[in-house]
């Protein structure tokens, strides 16, 4: 991840890396499960774009739930190496 790291949810909620690095570490969601369907990506430069459906099965607070959204990252080519700079979550039509 970029240290500029800008991780929106499709709920609404943006987290930069620092909190989005707590959330995991205290296991705050547990994921259970998850499938990446779709994939596209398109390479300009030192930078990319990558599409995909997100599915999972998560456990929070000990409460079971499950999520299937669109997500869009931009990922950005720093020292030799990829790293995510921003993700992007979005509620998929029914």
């Amino acid at each position: 991840m970029a240290d500029q790291l800008s991780y929106g949810h499709s709920g609404g909620v943006i987290e930069p890396k620092g909190q989005f690095i707590n959330v995991i570490v205290n296991k705050k969601t547990i994921y259970k499960s998850i499938t990446l369907s779709e994939p596209s990506v398109t390479v300009v430069g030192n930078n990319a774009n990558a599409r995909h459906i997100f599915s999972a099965e998560t456990e929070a607070d000990g409460k079971p739930g499950s999520a299937r959204v669109g997500v869009l990252q931009v990922w950005t080519k720093q020292d030799g190496r990829w790293k995510l700079l921003a993700r992007q979550a979005f509620r998929l039509p029914t």
